[in-house]
């Protein structure tokens, strides 16, 4: 069994990361997309009752909108 898999993902998302990424320590898109997801699946299971704050998502638009997708 390989040690890798191919997970597939939007093109315009792959190329808005790529843009993200210019200037920083990753070498490449692919790389900070693992990055993303090791930091994520760190955290433990996904629970229904875990609810974010006006606060946080509050910051999540305002970071979406700076990135150009709001």
């Amino acid at each position: 069994m390989p040690d890798k898999v191919t997970i597939k993902i939007p093109r315009e998302l792959y190329e808005k990361l790529q843009q993200m990424i210019e200037g920083t320590g990753f070498s490449s898109t692919t790389e900070f997309i693992v990055f993303v997801m090791r930091t994520l699946a760190s955290t433990g299971k996904i629970k229904e009752d875990d609810k974010l704050t006006e606060q946080e998502v509050q910051i999540i638009r305002e970071r979406l909108k700076r990135l150009g997708y709001l």
